[in-house]
């Protein structure tokens, strides 16, 4: 049976995102902390935003960010891997002042991390409203919105504007709710994470995020609150667990994970998402979509680096082909 989509066609506009892009620099060996000299990989292309639609550009979807990068080769390395991987790198300003966002990783021998980030001072959070970011939006026919931008000064004014721009067009809205809980102490974030979750057209949310997304504990109750809320598609991110769609019509679709050996689990989840927006921007049933995602998320577990194992479709055909699954 065949479902139509519930998001904009890809010949709309892009899909576009707002948010930080930075570099990530990773321990070599796992231990606790970077309180001693020890060896270092990197810098790896990294920003959540900048992960998401780096998958969408690979998989063939119309696709461009909204961020700022330093004037050094941090950023430089981000936005070369975005525009050859085919994103609209054009509303990507450079900040003569701030230098590109950073993220230190180190993972514990318990599979935990420990992280020393730049964001805050850096470039990342002087993201802005200017010419090149009104002239992608205008052009759009997506948003995404990740959960993350809520931290970055000004991005919900350039969301608030998008979405201005990109409904009365006929564009659409997807919501990844990974937010720290503790920014939702703030009754403003509150107000606007709350308009995220009454308006989008998909959320995707991993954990806790669906409980914080609708306001229920309990995976049903809290589907089920979501849907009354008009939300069209939630889509459940399980990780090792495969993914699960809900849908306003009742129907629930299961798709059973890839299994592999992890390698690095940083940006799993916004491979996911990426490859599943555009999959369904491209016009793909829920079942291709799901599966396609899953093969996005765990493919690019499987190396080092936040965005290093992002699939065009031809790598996802070979990896879903050639990688055993779950039974369900």
């Amino acid at each position: 049976m065949t479902h139509s989509p519930h998001l904009a066609p890809d010949a709309l506009g892009p899909t576009i995102t707002i948010g930080e892009i930075l570099v990530e620099i990773m321990a070599d060996f796992p231990g606790n902390g970077f309180l001693e000299p020890i060896a270092l990989t990197g810098p790896y292309p990294s920003g959540a935003p900048a992960i998401f639609i780096d998958q969408c550009a690979r998989l063939g979807g119309a696709a461009g960010i909204i961020a700022s990068v330093g004037d050094d080769d941090f950023g430089r390395i981000n936005v070369e891997r975005l525009r050859k991987d085919g994103a609209d790198v054009s509303a990507i300003s450079v900040s003569p002042d701030f230098p590109t966002g950073s993220a230190f990783v180190r993972y514990r021998n318990d599979g935990s991390r420990d992280f020393v980030f730049n964001i805050a001072q850096s470039a990342a959070a002087r993201i802005g409203l200017d010419a090149q970011a009104r002239t992608l939006i205008a052009r759009a026919g997506h948003l995404h919105v990740m959960g993350t931008a809520f931290a970055i000064p000004g991005a919900f004014d350039i969301i608030d504007h998008a979405i201005g721009v990109i409904r009365p067009r006929g564009g659409t809205v997807s919501f990844d709710p990974n937010l720290r809980k503790e920014l939702l102490g703030h009754a403003l974030t509150l107000q606007r994470f709350q308009r995220l979750v009454d308006i989008a057209d998909l959320i995707l949310p991993s954990g806790e995020e669906l409980f914080v997304a609708a306001g229920w504990e309990g995976e049903a109750a809290a589907v089920q609150a979501l849907l009354a809320r008009k939300t069209p598609e939630v889509v459940v991110k399980r990780g090792a667990l495969g993914s699960t769609y809900f849908g306003s019509d009742g129907r629930r679709v299961d798709c059973p994970a890839f299994v592999v050996a992890e390698v690095d689990p940083t940006g799993a989840g916004d491979c996911f998402g990426g490859a599943y927006v555009t999959c369904r921007r491209l016009g793909m049933p829920v079942e291709q979509a799901l599966l396609y995602a899953n093969a996005a998320g765990a493919r690019n577990v499987t190396v080092r680096g936040p965005m290093e194992g992002a699939g065009t479709r031809a790598e996802l055909d070979a990896f879903i082909a050639a990688t055993p699954r779950c039974t369900p």
